[in-house]
């Protein structure tokens, strides 16, 4: 016996689609970051052409780790690196495990001085 009550379609509730929706945008608002990101200008080293007769100038090396900061070869704090280096060139050896954000850190520290160069070495 076949059942004689026609087929009537329902009306599709959007109230589930909503909910999703908004629990959706919840979660992508929340797992995103909204922090700005300084910029640091990175310059590409060239090759100079020293003035016969001038004198060098003063040049340090700079070996950087994850844990470890390295002036001329006598660890340094960041702070003590700051005091130390004033006019001349920095030279930066990036350890296998040193982290861009400690590299930052590093070139925030002795960017806007007269008379500094910062050059990272690969």
């Amino acid at each position: 016996m076949r059942n004689a009550a026609p087929f009537v379609r329902r009306a599709v509730s959007m109230t589930p689609l909503i909910d999703v929706i908004f629990l959706l945008l919840l979660f992508f608002m929340l797992s995103s970051t909204f922090s700005t990101f300084g910029e640091i200008e990175l310059s590409q080293a060239t090759a100079g052409n020293a003035a016969p007769g001038t004198p060098p100038e003063q040049r340090v090396f700079v070996q950087l780790g994850a844990a470890r900061l390295v002036l001329n070869g006598a660890p340094v704090t960041m702070d003590e690196l700051a005091t130390r280096v004033e006019v001349g060139q920095v030279l930066v050896s990036l350890d296998a495990d040193a982290s861009a954000q400690r590299m930052v850190d590093l070139l925030v520290r002795l960017r806007g001085r007269d008379g500094l160069t910062v050059l990272l070495l690969e």
